[in-house]
């Protein structure tokens, strides 16, 4: 799952960050309303997580102007302001939930696998691609009784290759997904976490295979 955080706090930016990819998200980060609506209208995204108060655009701003645009990516606020009225207020701009500061890490993931699960497109927790299961819970590949657990990113790539079966997922967009629009990773990092993949797979004999197409990118294939 990719998450957009928009928070204006330096350290506490850092911090959202590190829970959320130390849990197997993907996470972007950004400062400001204004580019917080310029990422969020990508439809890139799984979740948001908004402070309200921000320069450019405070978070309520910015979830209004996503809802007129139909973009119903399900969000978070997360914000010092406690008050009954300005909680209603967010939620009456089309927020999922609202969770004040200080938080608890427990609390805040908590609320965002919620948050996530009424997505209309939220997967389950076993999304399985013929025979082979991707558990989401354990972030363990599951075949014949027998499994492999996998690393974070290992887990990320093969999630967007199993909701695609077939479908050929270009390097750019794996890429863009586990590490950012900003990132400077080199289509060489990919391939090891392809590689290591290919050798679990292996090791439970589990009917897939990850093909990469030259000039395009990878897909999965059940094999049997």
């Amino acid at each position: 799952m990719r998450l957009l955080v928009a928070e204006d706090d330096p350290r506490l930016l850092k911090t959202l960050l590190h829970i959320f990819q130390s849990n197997n998200f993907s996470a972007d980060g950004v400062s400001n309303g204004r580019d917080a609506l310029l990422y969020a209208r990508s439809t890139e995204y799984d979740g948001l997580v908004l402070d309200i108060m921000m320069p450019e655009m405070d978070g309520i701003q910015v979830l209004r102007e996503l809802r007129r645009l139909g973009i119903n990516t399900p969000a978070l606020f997360l914000t010092a302001r406690t008050e009954v009225a300005q909680r209603v207020e967010g939620l009456d701009a089309g927020a999922d939930d609202y969770l004040p500061k200080p938080f608890a890490t427990a609390e805040l993931l908590a609320r965002v696998r919620a948050m996530l699960r009424r997505k209309e497109t939220y997967l389950p927790d076993r999304l399985a691609c013929g025979p082979v299961v991707l558990n989401r819970s354990s972030f363990q590949l599951e075949y014949q009784g027998c499994t492999q657990p996998l690393s974070g990113r290992e887990f990320q790539i093969l999630e967007m290759l199993m909701q695609a079966p077939g479908s050929i997922v270009p390097t750019e967009r794996l890429i863009t997904h586990l590490w950012g629009w900003d990132a400077t990773v080199d289509t060489s990092v990919v391939w090891v976490h392809i590689s290591n993949l290919r050798k679990k797979i292996s090791v439970l004999n589990a009917p897939l295979e990850i093909r990469f197409v030259r000039g395009a990118g990878y897909t999965l294939e059940v094999t049997a």
